[in-house]
């Protein structure tokens, strides 16, 4: 009996990959799940660009989850890319989990992402979200449709942003996860950049504020952080581009008489600082790049930073 007892439980380690529609709420998911923010939010579509991942360590062991973007049909070098990191995470995740919106109408976008894994062997969760502000008949039927589209392994009512079934969630996670080593350490909780998080916290407030096409033609890359001192204490100088394809993009990003850009630098420099623990002099230049989607060397260094 004491041999037993002191035996240490078998952990269980695996990828998760998130996927879905742009804005369904895959980014909201991943950072309830870790009980803290390592992924943009916005309501415009394609916010995330690459694939993030978020480290959740419990007793039970390592849940990898990969927060990815929303799976469209690319026009651009940049869209192409994005799909990129979608399929490839495909290919290597334990278990995939497909988000849906519960407010919004069954349409070409996702009988697109169904097909999609048509030729996946991985198990799929499919997670109903938003189930908060819908009454449970529409969920039911939802939950109807979907089963007879796709041999999902569960199908999860969730709430992303209030929190519903999330406990739930992450225990069925486990039960389809093999028997491993932790990959990372206790208090890792994503792989990307601190420089990387900053430019998305600064893309984040602009989307905030722009709308139409504009987001998809915007890109911040920060090319200089720096440790300074002003009167004796210390200061994190903060230089970045702000990148769009046209002239008129420009003038909309910087307001009349530089407005917008300012109000964006203020609520960026907020966020940042509660990060950094540091005051923060955030110095942000809008610049007009044509055609930077499709360019190789902007999009790496922006994936790259």
């Amino acid at each position: 009996m004491q041999k037993n007892k002191n035996r240490e439980e078998k952990t269980r380690v695996g990828y998760v990959s998130l996927i879905g529609r742009p804005n369904v709420g895959k980014s909201t998911l991943l950072n309830r799940l870790l009980g803290q923010k390592i992924s943009i939010i916005s309501d415009k579509p394609q916010t995330t660009r690459i694939s993030i991942l978020g480290i959740k360590t419990t007793r039970k062991g390592q849940i990898i989850f990969i927060d990815n973007p929303g799976i469209h049909k690319p026009l651009h070098r940049l869209n192409k890319r994005m799909m990129s990191f979608v399929y490839s995470s495909l290919e290597t995740a334990d278990l995939i989990c497909l988000l849906i919106d519960a407010t919004l109408k069954f349409g070409g976008g996702d009988e697109f992402v169904i097909d999609s894994l048509r030729n996946v062997s991985t198990p799929v969760f499919l997670l109903i979200n938003k189930v908060d502000i819908i009454k449970k008949e529409k969920v039911l039927l939802l939950i109807d449709r979907y089963k007879d589209l796709f041999p999902f392994a569960e199908i999860i009512p969730i709430s992303a942003l209030k929190g519903t079934n999330i406990d739930v969630l992450e225990e069925n996670i486990y039960q389809f996860l093999p028997e491993a080593e932790r990959v990372f350490s206790k208090g890792e909780l994503s792989t990307q950049t601190q420089r990387f998080l900053l430019s998305e916290i600064i893309r984040e407030k602009m989307l905030k504020y722009v709308e139409k096409e504009l987001p998809f033609m915007t890109a911040v890359l920060l090319d200089k952080i720096e440790k300074r001192k002003t009167r004796g204490r210390p200061l994190t100088y903060i230089h970045g581009d702000i990148f769009v394809e046209r002239e008129t993009h420009r003038k909309i990003i910087l307001g009349k008489h530089g407005s917008l850009i300012k109000k964006i630098g203020i609520e960026a420099r907020k966020e940042i600082e509660e990060i950094l623990k540091s005051k923060v002099f955030l110095d942000l230049h809008v610049r007009v790049k044509k055609r930077w989607r499709d360019s190789a060397n902007v999009l790496e260094l922006i994936e790259q930073q």
